[in-house]
Parts: structure tokens; C-alpha cells; sequence
């Protein structure tokens, strides 16, 4: 009887230590989980690569990613299941142990359509692993491994125009318009456009915006936006001021255009240089010598038509015509002399006519 009993008891014995051994469950210490890029374009392709370090007999693996940013394409191994948020990916071995996997493969595409910079992680997570001939299981992967990756456009550089029409006058305003832009600009939310510019000697540059406010700003003295900066990037992006120069002096003034990023210690994002040619002003002396030539001009022509006036008048009077007898003048004494001889005698008559009352 205690050999029966103690037979039962080294067979229960057996059965749980086998029962044991099958049950047992273990850290998959040997897993690498990684990412074929760590950063893509619109429309490119990236795998997450999962190697087992062991071979496996079976596994469900959940990846989640950003339905925003890529969407699934395929797998290289087990039954997959998209979610369009998550791709749960199951293998179990039918052979018993003859055909395993030691990795996994799944194929993201980052969508066509993005404009910005974005940041982005694929999370990993598994449960039901088990080794080749399920003699071994494993403990669930509940924290997710996270693998970070950038979507990203194919930025253009920016580029920094000036431009203007006609001729600069020194100590003359000139409108200029004054142009930042690009095809697919980076995103930057502390951007600020500063200017740097060499004068020709004794020479001195302005060059001014007004801003939403009605407020002018010289951009050489003080720059333009906001001291902390302001947004630009994106496709098609452009912006242009209207701009007003002011150059004193004659001669070649080189400006130089910068949009630096605040947001990293002032790090240029562009820039660009300009020889500006200013030309002096017309001189006055000239247009006195003008004017003196014009007065001088007009005073010979009137000389000239003054000499021309008198010959005129000479021709006239060589070309009077001349009477053909001479007037007779001796009547015209005799009258005299009689129109005296009666005013003396009238005197004389009233003369008498006084005298010969006064006697009576």
C-alpha cells in the first residue's frame, strides 16, 4: 500500500512538473524593433522591421500609426488587419513547429498631400507569443515601443528679392518693392527680416515699411516684423512689402537682405546682396548756362529784329514820294502882317474913345 501511494504521488509529481515546463513563460529580451527611414517625403515608403531574436511559432503584433500622415500597404509575414489607426498582424505555425518566423515587416506610405513638418511615432505592442513548438511562451508586450519618425515636404530655399524701376536720385525717395518667398518654404513661426548695408564714404541708407499699424519702420535701423518674430513656410508661399528708399549720397551702396529665425539663435535662413548705382543730381549751374544761353538768344533776337525795324523804316522813308512843286508860302506873311496892322489900330481907335470922355 505505501508502495502504491508513494508510486501515485511520484507520478502527480511528473505531471505537474511537465504541466509546468509547458506553461512557462519568459521575457523576449532578444526583440529589435526599427524603422527603415527616420525620415520621409510625401509618397515615400517606410517599413517597421521587427526582429524576434528567436524563431516563433506564433504572435499578434499591434502597430499603431498617424491615419493622417501614412496610411498601410502591406506585410511580409502573417494574416494583417488594418484598422486605418492600428495594423494588428496574427501568425500561428499549423505545421507544429516546422515553419516559424523569426521577423516581421510592415509597409507604411506617407501621404501625398502633407505641407509641414510633422513629427510622428509608430507604437508596437504584442501578445500571444509563444516559441517554434509552443514549449515556450512569452510575456505580452503591454508598453508600447515607440519608434519616431518625420514627414516632411522637400523644402525649396527661400528667396529674397528688391526691385525697383528707373533711376535712384541721391537724396530722393524711391519705391521699391521688397519680396520673400518659396516654392515649398519651411515652416518657421520666429522668422524676422533684418537688413545690412555698406555706404559709399560720407554716404547713408533708409529704407522704410509701414506696417498694419500705420507705424514706419527703417528696416537697416531696426529690421521688420515683430521682435520675436513672425510665421512663414508652406507651398507657394510669398510675401512683399512696399518699400521706400532713401540714398544721400551718390555713388554704390551694397544691401544686404537677411531672414534670420529667432527661434535658433538667430541662424540665417537666407539672404541676398544688391549693388544699388545712385546717380547725382542734375546740376543747377547747368540749367543756369541753360537759361543764360536761352536769355542770350532771345536778346540777340531782338537785336536782331530791332536792326531789322530800322532798315525798315529807313527803306519807308527813302521810299516816300516826293511832291512834284514846292508849296507857296509868301501868302501866308502878308496875312500876318495885316491881321497885326488892324489889331494895332483897333487899339489905337479904343485908345481915342477913352481920351475924349475923360475931357468932357
Amino acid at each position: 500500500m505505501k508502495r502504491l501511494l508513494s508510486t501515485i504521488v511520484l507520478v502527480v509529481l511528473v505531471t505537474l512538473i511537465a504541466l509546468s515546463i509547458n506553461v512557462y513563460a519568459d521575457s523576449l529580451d532578444t526583440i529589435d524593433i526599427s524603422l527603415s527611414k527616420e525620415k520621409v517625403k510625401p509618397g515615400d515608403n517606410v517599413k517597421v522591421l521587427i526582429n524576434f531574436g528567436e524563431n516563433l511559432g506564433a504572435f499578434t503584433f499591434d502597430v499603431a500609426y498617424d491615419q493622417n500622415l501614412f496610411e498601410y500597404v502591406s506585410v511580409s509575414n502573417g494574416t494583417p488587419n488594418d484598422t486605418k489607426d492600428k495594423v494588428r498582424v496574427t501568425f500561428y505555425d499549423s505545421t507544429g513547429g516546422s515553419s516559424p518566423l523569426s521577423n516581421l515587416e510592415i509597409v507604411f506610405k506617407a501621404k501625398e498631400n502633407i505641407e509641414t513638418s510633422n513629427p510622428t511615432d509608430f507604437s508596437i505592442t504584442a501578445e500571444g507569443l509563444s516559441n517554434s513548438d509552443a514549449s515556450i511562451t512569452y510575456d505580452d508586450i503591454l508598453v508600447p515601443i515607440k519608434k519616431t519618425i518625420t514627414v516632411e515636404p522637400e523644402y525649396v530655399d527661400y528667396n529674397i528679392n528688391l526691385t525697383y524701376s528707373g533711376d535712384i536720385i541721391e537724396n530722393e525717395e524711391k519705391e521699391m518693392k521688397l519680396t520673400y518667398s518659396s516654392k515649398m518654404g519651411k515652416f518657421y513661426d520666429k522668422a524676422r527680416l533684418i537688413a545690412e548695408v555698406e555706404n559709399p564714404e560720407g554716404g547713408k541708407a533708409i529704407l522704410n515699411a509701414t506696417d498694419s499699424s500705420s507705424l514706419i519702420h527703417d528696416i537697416i535701423q531696426s529690421g521688420w516684423g515683430d521682435t520675436d518674430g513672425f510665421e512663414i513656410g508652406g507651398k507657394d508661399f510669398s510675401q512683399t512689402l512696399d518699400v521706400r528708399g532713401i540714398f544721400d549720397k551718390k555713388g554704390e551702396y551694397k544691401l544686404t537682405l537677411k531672414l534670420i529665425d529667432r527661434g535658433n539663435s538667430d541662424i540665417v535662413i537666407a539672404e541676398n546682396t544688391f549693388k544699388i548705382n545712385v546717380n547725382p543730381k542734375e546740376s543747377n549751374n547747368n540749367q543756369d548756362s541753360q537759361d543764360g544761353q536761352n536769355n542770350q538768344n532771345s536778346q540777340n533776337q531782338g537785336n536782331v529784329d530791332n536792326e531789322s525795324e530800322k532798315e525798315n523804316i529807313s527803306n519807308d522813308k527813302n521810299n516816300e514820294k516826293l511832291p512834284d512843286t514846292l508849296p507857296k508860302t509868301g501868302f501866308n506873311v502878308y496875312a500876318q502882317i495885316i491881321s497885326v496892322t488892324l489889331l494895332l489900330a483897333f487899339v489905337l481907335v479904343i485908345i481915342k474913345i477913352k481920351n475924349n470922355r475923360k475931357i468932357k
